[in-house]
């Protein structure tokens, strides 16, 4: 396994993060979508990674989930997954969106995503220290 690679996912997706707050606060709400998307991507592929030593090649962040779930054993995850999965399939149409679709979103559903995204990090770091 390739650490470098590891910590190179990892750095990524929490600049992401970084990039979805600081669009919030400039009011570039559908770009908090995206990067919010695209930090979860990266992380859960992160995560994956580290542990199996690849990971899909795929967007959806619904699959990367029920993956870590899956390698990881993670009943804190699933309980989160279940409690937002409106929430991913959101982030997921985002993603599509943001490259296909003209797809505005506003400022109150741009703050819950963000709120999710820094409630999701917190189960992601719990799920990686717990190895």
């Amino acid at each position: 396994m390739n650490s470098c690679y590891v910590d190179f996912l990892k750095r990524r997706a929490k600049a992401f993060l970084e990039s979805a707050q600081a669009d919030f606060a400039r009011g570039n709400y559908d770009l908090v979508l995206f990067h919010v998307e695209q930090f979860l991507q990266l992380y859960l592929k992160h995560l994956l990674y580290k542990k199996i030593g690849d990971f899909p090649k795929t967007h959806s962040v619904v699959r990367l989930i029920k993956d870590v779930i899956r390698v990881y054993s993670g009943d804190r995850l699933r309980e989160f997954y279940e409690k937002n999965l409106e929430t991913l399939y959101l982030l997921e149409e985002a993603y599509i969106s943001s490259r296909y679709l003209p797809r505005e979103y506003d400022k109150d559903i741009a703050e819950r995503v963000l709120k999710f995204a820094e409630k999701i990090l917190e189960v992601l770091e719990w799920l990686e220290k717990h190895l």
